[in-house]
């Protein structure tokens, strides 16, 4: 016989035909076409290929909705992953409302920049800076190389702490650009981010205040002291301060695009400064000074024209005193003068010993040990004790270990350059850990290695001399460097001007962020910009509160201030990271993995300690500021309920957070499984299946609340008692299981609506759940009665509005306890996108031991159409964002004709249905009649059944060979599990009654007679009836359907037949009550063959992140 081919003639479709009566559609006759031409109604007899292996072609129907039909109603609300994987790896990193325009529109041709230039180099620019050059040698000749060591190295360590919880934030997901003010508002919320952003913003502009002073300090006071307007210095900071700080804000307003473009200039003349320090070190360097030896230690005396003059003497040859000497001994106009006469002025001059020394000795000069104890002074004083006379050097300020490492620390600050650069990074959770930490571990190797080497080359007295008094007015730094001091002089006004400017750049954009925010309202004026996008207004402020710090004409008073704003930023930076880990949300995995609580507990400690030890009360002010933000944003958010009176602090606790709860839904971020689980109970009140519960507590790494709930039909009054004895029943069960959470057991006098009571009531205020657990019903087929099916649809449909997740157990006896341990893999099967669910599951099961050996597998499908090379890198990209690892597969569904035997089945799923329907059959009939038609079926259709035993091993499923065994042996044993198909054909001799004994067919004869005369219905109507059925045919959607349980079954048991546990998506609900059985059997065939099934739908909202 020649091989047949299976061709479709499709139906005409009547007039007005809408969506909703596409269910109800016929399907195409099918048409077998020989290779002559020749033509049948019906299947062939005979056994050729073409019957084996039987195509519909169906042309008209797009090949998604062929492999996809089952999801098909849900395609708008969720889409396929292979449609929507794309657009979840080409996000924004930076929010829409900090990114201008033109900045959008060049994001694509940026060119994405790695570790070195986009966070190593832009943190050792903002890390190096002003006092290294101007200060930190005097720090050293004050506190000593010793406490000088310690004294940089505490914030060296603070802020390496700080690094590594801001690199641990930073990793868990994407970050906006905006630095800490983004990354703590989202890990502490709004009111503590806009709190810190306020303070990092004040930081920011200060700092641009102490940069301007100190580009003013080396252009005065080292590079052209001939341009001094005052005499006293201060005057000359606030002018020149206010000239150069408009300059800079000109630069920002015009030409904001150059700033960043003159950022390696800057970071060169910072480098290419250092590095002549450091080759400065290991040579000698000639510098004379006038050194005065006394018995209370040396003193350096002023490089004036009076000490020039008097060749650094008191006495001439002849014995008169010179200039010098009679400066020392003629009394004060003003003032107490130290010496009680001129005699006793002339004895103190002659037991000192004055001469000239070389300021800078080198290396192998000897001056280390006398550097390394400290020399600290008060204002006025030489050394300590000792008021200055005559010319000699002295404190201008009081000096300290607290007040030198208040100075100090603003040296450190900057770490923040590689987060606020993360929308430019080609991968910024790989980059930002690396470079920041690289860079302060560079950073403070330089500043530490400058403590000793300063301490090691240079004199103690010139040390202290802060503006190089006794060297002519030079900076020290610049005359340690080689070969002049002119590329130090150069390299540090540029680089500490360009760090001005950078501060100016970035402070009024962060402001303009906060503002756009609206957490404080009265700041919304800032949030406007001008026609280009610049933050005009915001830039106006700044440029205010900058000019307030220049005013304060003094580096070491401005220091401290900044000290304070940026402490407060990194412990609030320490106390996220902290939280988030003692927390253990579901949402806390990042990729740095070298961090912990205690590490982020010690740095916010540490900068709490130095914040009071440097200024207790800058410290107090710092923290009112932030204080009085956060209330006022609180406040300004929602006004809160505090309470009637004390009735308890663990009441008024519960309360205030329950109301706090009740504000809103938590953001993705903070989700976690709140649990509600739906237990059937036995006739003796236990739980049906422990094993569920066993599952939910192995669920509790997120933490989150646990409800086990059941339902009793019944009266309540009648039932109250075994309410309260089925409650103590699921709370051992809870206890044996360590699930830790509540129980409830809801009397109802129809299930269906218990279970709905349950999952709209369950919870209290804003602790409610979102999660429901469930059983599969698997004892659906083997009854008539269409209560247990019925009731966990419609809990599915309540379950669904209420926009609640759902998980569904299938075979969930076989579900591990608590005491296994399972190696494997946990397969997804990610078929459309539902909230992240799918991915957050499998992440909570691996925190517990009994899953945590089992490793991810992560299988998404595709079409033919569809481009699965990329799929899977976007795929890839995805996962690295959520910090997920898992092995991914692109499974392609190729264009597959619908089988005969899928036909085959579908037919008999809405026949067996009608049938049950219409005739409303007892127990008995039922299965006489589903046996009748099974037969009739097989003997009209002879070839069927040996195609279906010869076909190929991809093509038979464990639901096929059951049927086929059942058929042969006539088995009537209760199915097993790996028997999934309950409706094959059952031998009625054999079956018993409800009362136990089996009846014969001759009383069953009888019986039946009975039956029909008392339904007024005779033999020969039943048997019109029942050849209608034997010629339905089925649906077109409901054939779709059957073919994509049957194709993905195929390819699910293929791939993951021996994983621990499978989790794919739900599908939706059907609409109409007429398909509620069908979804019933499409859910079975999708599942069969399978171990262990959880069905997952999501509840509507994303739970899983890639941002921080």
């Amino acid at each position: 016989m020649a091989s047949v081919r299976f061709t479709v003639s499709k139906a005409e479709e009547p007039a007005g035909d809408t969506d909703e009566e596409l269910a109800n559609e016929d399907l195409a006759h099918i048409v077998i076409a020989d290779g002559e031409g020749r033509t049948s109604n019906k299947y062939g007899d005979g056994a050729s290929k073409g019957e084996t292996q039987p195509f519909m072609r169906q042309p008209s129907v797009g090949l998604h909705e062929r492999n996809l039909a089952l999801y098909e109603e849900e395609m708008d609300r969720r889409p396929k992953i292979s449609n929507i994987i794309n657009s979840f790896v080409n996000y924004e990193n930076i929010p829409q409302h900090t990114q201008e325009e033109e900045e959008r529109a060049a994001k694509k041709s940026q060119a994405q920049m790695g570790t070195l230039m986009g966070v190593y180099l832009p943190c050792l620019q903002n890390i190096l800076g002003v006092i290294l050059f101007i200060r930190l040698s005097w720090i050293v000749g004050a506190a000593g190389t010793l406490q000088s060591f310690f004294l940089v190295l505490i914030p060296c360590c603070t802020t390496l702490l700080t690094a590594i919880s801001m690199s641990a934030i930073a990793t868990n997901g994407v970050v906006p650009a905006g630095g800490s003010y983004f990354m703590i508002s989202r890990a502490l919320g709004p009111e503590f981010g806009g709190a810190v952003g306020v303070l990092f913003y004040l930081g920011t502009t200060f700092a641009s205040a102490m940069y301007i002073l100190g580009a003013i300090e080396i252009l005065v006071v080292y590079i052209a002291p001939q341009i001094s307007l005052f005499e006293d210095m201060t005057n000359n900071f606030r002018v020149y301060g206010t000239a150069v700080l408009i300059i800079l804000l000109l630069l920002v307003f015009v030409g904001v695009k150059y700033v960043n473009k003159c950022a390696l200039l800057f970071l060169g003349c910072v480098l290419i400064s250092i590095g002549c320090i450091y080759i400065g070190f290991f040579i000698p360097t000639t510098v004379n000074y006038c050194n005065q030896e006394t018995l209370e230690g040396d003193i350096a005396l002023m490089a004036d024209r009076i000490t020039t003059d008097s060749g650094c003497s008191f006495e001439e040859p002849d014995g008169s005193l010179t200039p010098l000497g009679e400066l020392f001994c003629t009394p004060p106009e003003e003032g107490t003068w130290r010496f009680l006469s001129v005699d006793s002025c002339l004895e103190y001059l002659n037991s000192s010993v004055v001469g000239q020394e070389n300021a800078i000795p080198g290396i192998l000069g000897g001056v280390f040990t006398e550097n390394v104890g400290s020399q600290y002074r008060d204002a006025g004083e030489t050394v300590k004790g000792e008021k200055a006379i005559g010319n000699q050097v002295f404190a201008d300020i009081e000096t300290s270990f607290t007040i030198l490492l208040a100075i100090f620390f603003p040296s450190v600050t900057g770490i923040m350059a590689g987060s606020n650069r993360s929308g430019d990074l080609k991968d910024a959770q790989n980059s930002i850990p690396k470079g920041t930490i690289g860079a302060i571990l560079t950073t403070s190797f330089i500043y530490l290695s400058s403590v000793v080497l300063f301490g090691s080359t240079v004199t103690g007295v010139v040390l202290r001399d802060k503006f190089g008094d006794s060297i002519g007015g030079r900076l020290i730094a610049a005359e340690v460097a080689f070969p002049t001091e002119w590329v130090v002089l150069i390299g540090s006004f540029l680089s500490t001007v360009g760090a001005g400017l950078q501060s100016l750049t970035g402070a009024p954009r962060l402001l303009q962020a906060i503002a756009k925010d609206n957490l404080i309202p009265f700041l919304s004026v800032f949030a406007r910009g001008s026609a280009t996008g610049e933050p005009t207004t915001a830039l106006i402020l700044t440029g205010f509160i900058s000019w307030i710090g220049i005013l304060i004409a003094s580096l070491d008073s401005v220091a401290p201030i900044i000290t304070m704003f940026f402490l407060m930023c990194y412990m609030f930076v320490n106390l996220a990271c902290a939280l988030q880990t003692l927390l253990n949300a579901p949402n806390w995995r990042p990729r740095f993995k070298y961090y912990h609580w205690i590490l982020s507990f010690l740095g916010m400690l540490l900068c709490v300690a130095i914040m009071f030890i440097s200024s207790w009360y800058y410290a107090l002010v710092a923290m009112a500021i932030a204080a009085g933000i956060y209330k006022y944003i609180e406040y300004q958010g929602a006004e809160k309920e505090w309470g009637d009176g004390l009735r308890g602090l663990s009441l008024q606790a519960a309360r205030f957070s329950l109301l706090k709860l009740e504000e809103g839904p938590p953001h993705t971020k903070n989700w976690r499984p709140q649990i509600l689980v739906l237990c059937k109970l036995n006739d003796d009140l236990t739980p049906q299946f422990h094993q569920l519960l066993t599952f939910a507590s192995q669920l509790k790494a997120g933490k989150g609340l646990t409800i086990v709930a059941s339902v009793l039909e019944g009266n309540y009054n009648e039932k109250i008692a075994d309410a309260q004895a089925a409650q103590q029943s699921l709370k051992k069960v809870m206890k044996e299981e360590k699930v830790k959470g509540f129980s409830q057991v809801l009397v109802a006098q129809n299930r269906i609506d218990g279970l709905s009571s349950c999952v709209q009531m369950g919870g209290l205020g804003g602790l409610k759940h979102n999660t429901v657990v469930l059983a599969w019903p698997h004892e659906w087929r083997q009854s008539t009665d269409d209560k247990s099916w019925r009731a966990f649809l419609e809990t599915v449909r309540t379950i669904s509005a209420s926009q609640n997740a759902l998980l569904v157990a299938k075979n969930v006896m076989l579900f591990p306890s608590n005491n296994d341990k399972y190696e494997g893999t946990i397969d997804i099967w990610w078929i459309v996108h539902d909230g992240g669910m799918l991915m957050l599951l499998p992440f909570l099961l691996r925190q517990h031991k009994v899953w945590r050996n089992c490793k991810m597998r992560i299988f998404t499908v595709a079409q033919m159409e569809d481009n699965s090379v990329q799929i899977k890198k976007d795929l890839k990209t995805f996962l690295y964002h959520l910090r997920l690892e898992a092995n991914i597969e692109v499974v392609e569904l190729s264009d597959v004709d619908i089988s005969a035997y899928t036909y085959e089945r579908t037919m008999r799923m809405e026949q067996r249905t009608e049938m049950l329907r219409q005739m409303k059959l007892t127990k008995k009939e039922s299965l006489r009649e589903a046996q009748a038609l099974f037969d009739h079926h097989h003997h009209s259709s002879p070839s069927f059944q040996r195609a279906s035993l010869n076909r190929q091993a991809s093509e038979v499923s464990a639901f096929d060979l059951a049927v086929m065994e059942e058929d042969d042996s006539a088995a009537t044993a209760k199915p097993s599990l790996d028997s999934i198909d309950e409706d094959g054909p059952v031998n009625h001799t054999q079956e018993k009654t409800d009362n136990g004994p089996q009846v014969t067919p001759i009383e069953e004869e009888e019986e039946t007679t009975k039956e029909e005369n008392g339904n007024g219905q005779t033999r020969q109507q039943k048997s019109e009836q029942f050849q209608n059925l034997m010629n339905l045919q089925p649906s077109q959607s409901n054939v779709m359907r059957m073919h994509t349980a049957v194709r993905l079954n195929e390819i699910i048991v293929e791939r993951s037949h021996e994983a621990k546990l499978v989790i794919l998506n739900l599908p939706g609900p059907p609409k109409m009550a007429k398909a509620e059985q069908h979804y019933m059997e499409y859910l079975e065939v999708l599942t069969e063959g399978l171990e262990r099934v959880l069905m997952v739908r999501g509840g509507g909202r994303e739970v899983i992140t890639i941002y921080s």
